[in-house]
């Protein structure tokens, strides 16, 4: 695993959660760090999503705190001034401004922040601070997830570039609950750091659906040490781009309940705007995730979620290809079932669907959709 220089990690639990699990996390940047955060388009946003959207407006970002099992949402202005009461004695901890710590949360939305468990475990939090503590981080930000996130890149000039996040429900574009947090020492400025994490979300976690349900939660930040030059900008902006979009797979793959990974593309539409209609509207579709989840080769699911869009299109015109095979061609099917049935059992499956009314494209990465997703989802407060 590359590690950023000037990160130190740490994980305890916080009793929020049952079972004595990690629920705490904390990422401690030793340096004066830059960082940048996108932020879920809910209407309805968290209270460590209304502050951490002013502290990333300040010069300098020390630190992320970070809990599970409770999303401080919907808690008002007891929400609020629970969340910066336990910034408060972090920041005194650390000897550090408030402002320059991020917060987040993630859980039961509804439900107000147990202040007086999480600063008991502050100082606990703070002596376990490490390089290598990073898995336990990853572990405390945890909810239904069933494996912790974590992403890494190495340029060829010695930069690295570490992300870890969850996420397994609650998943859609515009920042689809999902937190993610990208750490680099890297040398940037805070625009350029801006430019690239808006343009790096935009190709990852707006482009990836489990339930079609934005959270009120939903964060990414980004930040930078500082501890290094850039010799490559390219090559370090496509290996940012490369821990995002590794990143976003793994929460699809994880989606809850999930048996499959489903990358639907569509090619040939009037617009950029009509292709990421077309490839939303069935990676959205239950109709559609279940079929795929039951290996039942059920197509006109998808002519029907395309025209769900009520974007004019000649359906004979289609063409639909499935890893790569034939598979409806003016409305005909081009294999035998049997054959389409055996990719559809496969793990991960590429959907692609050939409109012809232009040369626009766009993609999405979604999961089929099975009873586990009912039962997770029954019984999540429980």
């Amino acid at each position: 695993m590359n590690i950023p220089q000037g990160f130190l990690f740490a994980g305890v639990s916080a009793g929020i959660r049952k079972e004595g699990r990690l629920d705490l996390g904390l990422i401690f940047c030793e340096e004066k760090g830059i960082s940048w955060g996108v932020f879920t388009k809910n209407t309805v946003k968290a209270a460590p999503v209304l502050i951490g959207k002013k502290h990333i407006k300040n010069l300098v970002t020390r630190a992320i705190l970070v809990n599970s099992g409770i999303a401080n949402a919907c808690t008002g202005k007891e929400g609020l001034e629970r969340t910066e009461r336990v910034l408060k004695a972090l920041s005194d901890l650390l000897s550090i401004k408030k402002e320059e710590i991020l917060p987040a949360s993630t859980g039961v939305i509804g439900e107000q922040l147990p202040e007086e468990k999480i600063i008991a475990k502050l100082p606990d939090l703070v002596k376990k601070l490490s390089p290598s503590n990073y898995a336990d981080f990853a572990k405390a930000i945890m909810t239904t997830d069933t494996f912790p996130k974590i992403s890494s890149q190495l340029t060829g000039d010695g930069i690295a570039i570490l992300g870890i996040a969850k996420g397994a429900g609650m998943i859609a574009p515009h920042m689809a609950t999902m937190l993610a947090f990208i750490l680099t020492d890297a040398k940037i400025d805070k625009k350029d750091l801006q430019t690239l994490l808006l343009k790096a979300v935009e190709e990852s976690f707006n482009r990836i659906t489990v339930d079609s349900d934005t959270s009120t939660n939903d964060t990414v930040y980004a930040l930078a040490s500082g501890k290094k030059e850039i010799g490559n900008w390219e090559e370090f902006c496509e290996k940012f781009q490369r821990v995002l979009y590794e990143l976003s797979y793994m929460i699809v793959k994880d989606g809850e309940g999930a048996s499959k990974v489903i990358k639907v593309i569509v090619k040939g539409a009037k617009t950029k705007e009509e292709a990421k209609n077309f490839s939303q509207a069935v990676a959205n579709s239950l109709l559609v995730k279940t079929a795929f989840y039951g290996g039942d080769p059920n197509w006109g699911r998808i002519l029907a979620a395309l025209g769900k869009t009520q974007i004019p299109f000649d359906p004979e015109e289609i063409e639909i290809y499935l890893n790569g095979i034939p598979w409806i061609k003016k409305l005909k099917t081009q294999n035998k079932e049997e054959v389409l049935k055996n990719e559809l059992r496969k793990n991960d499956i590429e959907l692609l669907i050939k409109l012809k009314r232009g040369k626009q494209n766009y993609w999405m990465l979604t999961c089929d959709l099975t009873e586990e997703y009912i039962k997770i989802n029954a019984s999540y407060r429980s």
